[in-house]
């Protein structure tokens, strides 16, 4: 007979789900530093409806989007959703898995109890009227992220999925080098190959901001893959040789230079002065990483005010700028001389779609990508691994959190 509540690393059997289940939650009232905001407590877990899929999580991938959540700033992702009409009072967070397929619901599609799989975090409405009218379904205006726009992510025994975001777990990976990768690696993915004609190729300069992160030492390894040049920026010596060794022609240390921040007003020419000067020592250390006179045909921008309007300035006339993120603030100035006068584009870029997904996951299983896992934390450490995020003090890589894999 199958019980209401298994312990961690407990299942009931193959093709069933069960009731409850252990989660790591955030509360709006615990709202703050993320070592305090995670807490582990026991739900529901959610209804398999058709064309779902319930997963046992094994292990779940640490991305930025719940240090947000944990901060309940810029979005307080909880009453996000109660205005939309939900009525759980927590949120699961957690937007990368790996894990084993438990059951599936009715009409689901390419997946069967007992698969080894991961998780893309894109969820969108099949029968959204954009989609049906020909449009990406990552640009549609039904996608939401799951485990951050959506509840009931992967920090928890059991997830709910729709069977389109599932892909099979490569084979050569353990349970947290899996988990830790998609997020990451399809979004470096995108940006790199998914805006023609703006993608790399061989002997591309490519300019990678946070190039030991996360999405960077990825990104560093798809351009050196495709036969590109990565040029990294890091933040101490240290992960400037981590990303050498994944790859990257040089490195350029950013505490160097202070011209960071948003642009002075055109008009303030000893301010515009001041900020051109910066630019353009940063400029001269890059040319001697690249070892020529020769600007970046891509920039991978992730940082977004402090380094936009660098990142505009250094990109080669009818290069592209693609930004998926803005870890130091949304309001990115753009010299728009530079834009129109040079014929740049600064182009946004949202995760991925499930062709780009599959496509990545195969170079990983491949062995052409490591998915660069620094550290595999307990479930009871998931406030810790985030609050090192937020602080900055995490590892070079991506991290991961040990669920039913660590019982």
């Amino acid at each position: 007979m199958n019980k209401d509540l298994y312990e961690l690393g407990d299942a009931p059997e193959l093709g069933t789900a069960p009731r409850r289940m252990y989660a790591s939650l955030i509360r709006q009232e615990r709202y703050g530093e993320p070592i305090g905001a995670f807490r582990t407590e026991v739900v529901d877990v959610p209804p398999l409806l058709p064309g779902q899929v319930l997963i046992k999580v094994m292990a779940a991938g640490v991305n930025y989007n719940n240090v947000w959540a944990a901060l309940g700033t810029p979005l307080d992702v909880i009453a996000a959703r109660q205005k939309q009409g939900a009525t759980e009072d927590f949120h699961i967070g957690g937007s990368d898995l790996s894990g084993i397929v438990w059951a599936v619901g009715e009409g689901a599609r390419g997946v069967q109890p007992g698969d080894e799989v991961t998780v893309l975090a894109c969820r969108w409405d099949e029968s959204a009227e954009d989609i049906r009218l020909g449009a990406d379904p990552v640009t549609s205006s039904s996608l939401r992220v799951w485990g951050y726009e959506e509840n009931y992510g992967s920090f928890a025994q059991f997830a709910v999925v729709d069977d389109y975001m599932v892909h099979p777990k490569p084979a050569r990976l353990n349970w947290a080098e899996a988990a830790c990768y998609m997020a990451t690696a399809a979004t470096a993915y995108r940006q790199l190959f998914g805006w023609q004609p703006h993608t790399v190729r061989p002997g591309d300069p490519v300019l990678i901001w946070g190039g030991a992160g996360g999405l960077g030492s990825i990104a560093i390894q798809l351009v050196k893959h495709a036969g590109g040049i990565p040029i990294a920026v890091v933040s101490s010596e240290e992960r400037g040789e981590f990303c050498m060794r994944l790859g990257a022609k040089g490195w350029i240390d950013r505490r160097e230079f202070d011209h960071w921040g948003r642009l002075p007003h055109t008009d303030d020419e000893a301010a515009m002065s001041a900020w051109l000067s910066g630019a353009r020592a940063f400029g001269r250390r890059y040319w001697e990483v690249l070892g020529e006179r020769r600007a970046p045909s891509i920039v991978l921008e992730h940082s977004g005010a402090d380094t936009i309007p660098t990142s505009i300035y250094m990109v080669d006339n009818a290069g592209m700028v693609v930004i998926c993120g803005g870890t130091t603030g949304y309001n990115g100035d753009v010299d728009l001389r530079f834009l129109w006068m040079r014929q740049k584009r600064l182009q946004g870029s949202h995760v991925a779609s499930r062709r780009e997904a599959r496509e990545v996951t195969r170079l990983i299983d491949q062995g052409a990508i490591d998915p660069c896992l620094s550290r595999t934390f307990g479930f009871e450490e998931i406030g810790l691994a985030h609050q090192l995020l937020h602080e900055n003090r995490h590892p070079a890589g991506n991290m991961a959190v040990l669920v039913n894999a660590g019982a």
